[in-house]
């Protein structure tokens, strides 16, 4: 019985890299000598194992083989017989096939794994790559971390994405599986690669067609020199990584903002008229379909239909400022408009040249809101004022108190502003 340290744990320490959690795998045992030793069993579809004292997974070591169609579709073997070679085999990446002895340190690396991490390569160990379609996904979730330190993906892995791409497969890919995977691409380094790594394999139309029908969507190049609106929606998203670095929420809202320029009528391109209502319906669909969860979704529904409001907040009245800060739940819910400022910045900094660029529009947003929140009805209420009239007078109030809070209009140009 060998015990080794498997995947990323070992791959992101030759990466020099902050490991996370640490998975184990068992040679030559058996699940019942596993449990003589208290390890506590917790697989369902194969023999995981937890530690009797520090909690870690302890996997025996198995092999894989192809059943169905998914990335269920497997009949697993974990024979004690099983090498440590077959059962690195079976995994997705060479940079993730790599194991480190408990007992020597010593590394094991039958597939030249260290080797792609010097290089720089994301590739695939074997032909049964063809087989899971979640790898897709996985390849382009791990570029979306690792393109920051130079990764590509292999040309030869890339074939078989797209091969996996027109089969058909990642149509079985069960949609909490794929929305798990995409909330941890929003909370990654550059989100972008993670776009144009499906892109480029035909694949991000069968997982997202919403963002995959950007591509290709001219827009207005005194407002978007970089034209193409797929590779404005990947600036934005690498934006929101900037600016929001780890914040999965205001990822999401800034990456589907513009859903609506997918369903501009070519006789209407370049300019795209309406496209923030136009948007709200592809958005809806998306979140049905990846059961996103409700805050998500509500705050990607005020940013999809608030952004130009928000863009153009200097020239709005008074009264409207109050009406776009009650859409969007922002005296319920004072802490979403922090949000919606965040993800409105991103939109107009991620365009070609204007990634550092100043938007005072969002600290317009978030000095007009306290300054209404900080009226209430408390503050109102008299004995000469009773039920719609409290209300009438609290409008009144936080209206005055916008007007009071705005400051002398910023020297944003309207050739600056997005659309």
């Amino acid at each position: 019985m060998k015990i080794y340290l498997v995947g990323g744990a070992v791959r992101d320490a030759l990466l020099g890299l902050d490991a996370g959690d640490r998975d184990w795998v068992v040679v030559g045992a058996t699940q019942a000598q596993m449990q003589a030793q208290g390890y506590r069993p917790v697989g369902r579809d194969f023999p995981v194992f937890l530690h009797p004292h520090t909690g870690e997974e302890y996997a025996l070591a198995r092999t894989e083989r192809k059943s169905g169609r998914g990335y269920r579709g497997f009949v697993v073997d974990a024979d004690p017989s099983v090498t440590l070679e077959e059962d690195l085999l079976r995994r997705d990446f060479t940079i993730n096939a790599i194991a480190r002895d408990e007992a020597s340190g010593e590394l094991v690396d039958p597939y030249g794994g260290v080797g792609d991490i010097e290089r720089r390569v994301l590739r695939h160990v074997g032909p049964a790559f063809s087989e899971d379609p979640l790898r897709v996904l996985r390849a382009a979730r791990f570029m979306a971390r690792f393109a920051p330190l130079g990764f590509r993906v292999a040309p030869e892995t890339m074939v078989l994405m797209r091969q996996i791409a027109a089969s058909g497969e990642l149509d079985t890919l069960v949609p909490e599986r794929v929305w798990q995977e995409l909330r941890k691409v929003l909370a990654s380094q550059q989100p972008s690669a993670f776009l144009r790594t499906l892109h480029e394999a035909g694949a991000l139309g069968s997982i997202l067609p919403e963002l995959e029908a950007l591509y290709g969507v001219p827009q207005r190049a005194e407002y978007h020199p970089e034209i193409d609106t797929g590779r404005h929606q990947e600036m934005v998203s690498d934006m929101a990584a900037r600016l929001a670095p780890g914040d999965a929420l205001t990822g999401f809202a800034a990456l589907v903002h513009d859903l609506g320029k997918g369903l501009t009528p070519r006789a209407e391109w370049p300019r795209h008229l309406m496209h923030e209502q136009r948007g709200l319906k592809p958005l809806q669909q998306l979140c049905e379909r990846l059961k996103v969860p409700l805050d998500y979704r509500q705050l990607a529904e005020a940013v999809c239909r608030e952004h130009l409001n928000v863009h153009r907040i200097d020239e709005l009245r008074d009264a409207t400022v109050l009406e776009l800060l009650s859409r969007c739940d922002g005296f319920r819910r004072p802490e979403r408009i922090a949000q919606i400022a965040i993800a409105c910045e991103c939109d107009a900094r991620g365009r070609l040249g204007f990634e550092e660029r100043a938007y005072p529009q969002g600290a317009t947003l978030r000095r007009l809101h306290q300054a209404a929140l900080a009226i209430n009805a408390r503050d109102i209420a008299t004995g000469d004022l009773r039920g719609p009239a409290i209300g009438e007078a609290l409008k009144a109030a936080r209206i005055a108190a916008i007007h009071l809070a705005r400051q002398p209009a910023n020297d944003l140009s309207a050739s600056d502003s997005p659309r």
